[in-house]
């Protein structure tokens, strides 16, 4: 970058030292220059920072208001703070060598008091971040817009019972999809954090999902409009705040793609945290994704399994993310996507070099769990143990039944005269689950 004022003067860049190194502020297994099959692993990670919780967070829980006051939250106006902030974002990007960042919006740039002011701030901080990006390198994973936190969209936005408020958010989503572009977005996200419902009394439960579906296919004509050649990603999340949302999860989010003719343009930022609110592991959601071919990016921080809110923290949990992994890389990876970290610090964490010691847990624990998953692949024992176990439908029939030769009568005749009773298989869960304990430990 060139010479600016330095906003972490006591921290130099992260280097790689290794399993053996001391060092807090050190990668122990994430070597981002590390050739792997061709490709470094800073190429197989795509990691990516959160604008909104790395450089907007500031501590706030629902009891509280925040705790974090930065030095560079100063100016003589809210444009000059939102540059000056975005400095110290592109100075972290480097020193914590991630290749992407993402933000909503109104992360990076003031709301004004009308949509065409805040589009002219929006523009004028878009600017200066394409500045910074060819300075140092750092490219824009995604964008979207915060289309939740205005108390316009308290009913939501797509979703909105008033098409004025359905308008304004077509214009803001506009806005944001030309900011994308003009940074070379390589995708652009929806997450419906109000789309949804309280209470039955007062919906229109069908109008308000066919809404949503012809405001995501305007945004699907208007990137063909504008020549925007990113990937649109739909990242669920089953509640919170709004009781009922319709983007549940990865299942209900196919259903509804497929309900209205959306599925050939949109696939899935898959969010941790959202999977276990929703019910399910992460590895489940990556693999219902991914079996449709729609597996697209993920939100890489973890729920607290104590607390019942979406609580973002940073990931640290080998087993968890080496499962992930192996989903992951048995689909073939995230093409476009990239591992972003929407995860924030705790409360109490109010020091700079926190959000080095979190960015530095979380892409250390998903390098782990990466080397970890690509030797289980390799290896090949679970594998080979899946396959033994369904081979009874690689010939005979069992095939005859996944071709669509077989049917009730046919199977009937076969049980009656032939088969019998069947006898039991074991799935042998607790000897797989002690397989994997001696990838993880040894």
């Amino acid at each position: 970058m060139k010479s600016r004022k330095s906003h972490f003067p006591r921290i130099k860049t992260i280097a790689y030292e290794g399993t053996s190194t001391e060092k807090s502020l050190a990668f122990r297994h994430y070597n981002p220059d590390e050739i792997i099959d061709g490709k470094t692993m800073s190429e197989h990670m795509r990691f990516s920072i959160a604008y909104w919780h790395s450089f907007r967070g500031a501590g706030s829980d629902p009891f509280g208001p925040g705790t974090i006051v930065r030095p560079w939250e100063k100016g003589k106006d809210e444009l000059s703070i939102a540059k000056n902030r975005i400095d110290a974002a592109f100075e972290f990007f480097q020193k914590i060598r991630a290749p992407f960042w993402c933000f909503h919006d109104r992360d990076i740039a003031p709301e004004g008091r009308s949509l065409a002011q805040s589009n002219r701030n929006l523009e004028k901080i878009v600017a200066h971040a394409k500045a910074l990006q060819k300075e140092t390198g750092v490219e824009l994973l995604w964008g979207t817009a915060n289309l939740f936190s205005n108390p316009r969209f308290m009913c939501g936005a797509a979703t909105n019972p008033d098409a004025h408020v359905f308008a304004y958010a077509a214009a803001q989503v506009k806005s944001a999809m030309d900011a994308t572009k003009e940074l070379g977005g390589e995708n652009y996200v929806f997450w419906g954090g109000r789309e949804g419902y309280e209470t039955l009394l007062n919906t229109n439960l069908k109008r308000e999902q066919e809404h949503l579906a012809r405001f995501m296919h305007m945004a699907v004509d208007y990137a063909k409009q504008i020549g925007f050649k990113g990937q649109f990603l739909i990242e669920p999340k089953p509640k919170e705040p709004t009781k009922h949302q319709y983007d549940f999860d990865v299942a209900s989010g196919i259903a509804f793609l497929r309900t209205h003719g959306l599925e050939k343009h949109f696939k899935f930022n898959i969010e941790t945290n959202h999977a276990t609110l929703a019910g399910h592991t992460f590895s489940h959601e990556i693999d219902i994704a991914a079996a449709q071919g729609m597996l697209g990016s993920i939100d890489a921080n973890s729920g607290d399994p104590l607390l019942g809110w979406d609580t973002d923290q940073f990931n640290t949990d080998v087993k968890e993310l080496s499962l992930a992994m192996v989903s992951i890389l048995r689909a073939g990876g995230l093409g476009k996507g990239g591992f972003n970290f929407d995860a924030k610090l705790r409360r109490p964490s109010t020091d700079l070099e926190d959000l080095f010691h979190g960015h530095i847990g979380g892409m250390d624990a998903y390098a782990l769990a990466f080397k970890i998953a690509r030797q289980i692949l390799a290896d090949g024992k679970f594998e080979d143990f899946v396959a033994d176990r369904y081979s009874s439908f690689d010939s005979g029939f069992g095939q005859d039944i996944e071709i669509g030769k077989a049917n009730f009568k046919s199977l009937e005749k076969l049980v009656l005269t032939k088969l019998g009773e069947p006898k039991q298989l074991s799935g042998k869960q607790e000897y797989l689950e002690n397989l994997l304990n001696t990838y993880l430990h040894g």
